[in-house]
């Protein structure tokens, strides 16, 4: 028999009627129809899916092997909602309740709406909301240059940090106030820096300086030769300083390597021991051979005390006894002592320069280790003496260098942030972010001591909520 049949009217029973509606634990609900008196009906126990209500459609689903229910009129005079329903035939399967999607279902159903999942209606009688609509780097990028970029210079310093990252094929420009450690303005590039980059870029923010009538006082660079040529163009009056940290830093390398040098020479005289257990003649030149590779390899263990700004008494004295008949070692660590007594604040620029004209003509004497100090010859380091006559110019670029640091550190944990767009999204956003976090700070400390006090808001409000 065809699971297809003409529509036959079904009366729905309900509690209030004669018949008996009973459910079980794993079936659904079983509707039970008595049919009246003159015509005769066994009871056949049918599933339904859906619920009991108006417009919702009734499947009736014989568990007999062939089964055609006839029409049954209720015994309540009580008249009930009446729906058609398809009669089918089907085979007499165990199986749970009907689905959409049963292929065991005369015809599909359609769940009630608002309690399957459906979608419903907003309740706000708004337009949608747009909050999330695209990233939030592209609108902190667009607010850089207008609302960041007034409450950063609201008190500008007049002293200024430069410097360039690089990232892979990237590089970001950067000013970074010196004094506040605000981070003003970046570029990013997708090529190595020139020097028409950098004046582009610093052009671009001197206008906004002027736009707000901000004057500079005073920059502060690494040694590298993208920005003196700039910075003379852009602010011929300002003091240019060369980062105090790189220029030691490079003198620290150039000692290093000449101590290393002077190393070498000293471990190509000690003579090859002879092969063997040394004959009783022999031990005392074993012994020798023995102390003079001690000795080389104790100067390469303690080579930081060369260099190293302030040394301890004991260990200047194991300094004296590793340099004990060495003339150009001792004279090695008293060129270091002499370079950062240049950078003393008691000094002025002018007199710093005068010990460093001495500095220079006292190394000439070592011939030996004159080649390797020639980065005392560099006019990076008189450049570097600007800050003694302004005690508001920073001696080194440590502002900017903080957010290099904190970009490198991003991107270290970030893998993704690898295209042009992605990083000015990100700096922007960073940089946001960071301007926030003071304010943010404040807030939660002020919510705390109100929180903490007895007499505070918080408390009165609880009291009020009480009552």
């Amino acid at each position: 028999m065809s699971p297809r049949a003409a529509p036959v009217s079904k009366t729905c029973p309900s509690h209030a009627s004669n018949g008996a509606v009973a459910t079980g634990r794993h079936d659904p609900a079983r509707a039970i129809a008595i049919a009246p008196a003159a015509l005769p009906c066994v009871r056949v126990p049918s599933m339904t899916s859906g619920m009991l209500g108006a417009a919702v459609p009734l499947t009736w689903w014989s568990r007999s092997r062939v089964i055609a229910a006839s029409t049954v009129v209720a015994a309540s005079p009580v008249i009930f909602p009446t729906w058609l329903c398809l009669t089918a035939a089907t085979p007499a399967v165990s199986s749970s309740g009907p689905s959409v999607s049963s292929p065991k279902m005369a015809c599909l159903t359609r769940p009630p709406v608002g309690t399957c999942g459906a979608t419903t209606a907003p309740s706000s009688l708004g337009p949608p909301s747009k909050i999330g609509s695209r990233p939030r780097g592209k609108k902190t990028l667009d607010r850089i240059k207008t609302t960041y970029l007034d409450e950063a210079l609201a008190n500008f310093s007049g002293y200024l940090a430069i410097d360039e990252v690089y990232d892979g094929p990237f590089c970001i420009l950067s000013v970074v106030d010196n004094r506040r450690y605000n981070r003003l303005a970046f570029r990013v590039l997708d090529h190595s820096p020139t020097q028409d980059d950098v004046r582009d870029f610093l052009t671009e923010f001197q206008a906004e300086l002027d736009k707000r009538g901000l004057s500079v006082r005073g920059l502060t660079t690494d040694g590298s030769s993208l920005y003196p040529k700039a910075l003379k163009e852009l602010w011929p009056n300002a003091r240019h300083q060369i980062c105090e940290f790189h220029v030691i830093q490079e003198i620290t390398k150039a000692i290093l390597h000449a101590l290393a040098k002077l190393r070498k020479e000293l471990a190509a005289k000690i003579p090859e021991p002879p092969r063997g257990r040394p004959s009783n003649e022999q031990r005392g030149q074993a012994r020798r051979i023995a102390r003079q590779k001690q000795e080389v390899a104790e100067l390469f263990e303690h080579r930081y005390r060369f260099v190293r700004h302030h040394l301890s008494a004991a260990q200047k004295k194991r300094l004296q006894q590793l340099t004990h008949g060495r003339p150009e070692q001792r004279a090695l660590r008293k060129i270091m002592d002499e370079v950062y007594r240049l950078f003393d604040r008691r000094c002025r620029t002018q007199t710093a320069l005068k010990k460093l004209q001495k500095l220079r003509q006292r190394v000439r004497r070592f011939k030996k280790v004159g080649q390797a100090l020639s980065k005392l010859k560099s006019p990076n380091l008189a450049k570097a003496l600007e800050y003694l006559d302004d005690k508001l110019l920073a001696a080194t670029s440590n502002a900017v260098e903080r957010s290099n640091r904190r970009f490198r550190k991003a991107q270290n944990s970030i893998y993704s942030v690898r295209t042009k767009d992605h990083l000015e999204q990100r700096l922007a956003l960073d940089m946001h972010r960071e301007q926030r976090t003071p304010k943010r700070q404040q807030t939660m400390k002020t919510l705390h001591d109100a929180r903490s006090k007895p007499d505070s808001l918080h408390q009165l409000c609880q009291s009020l909520h009480f009552l």
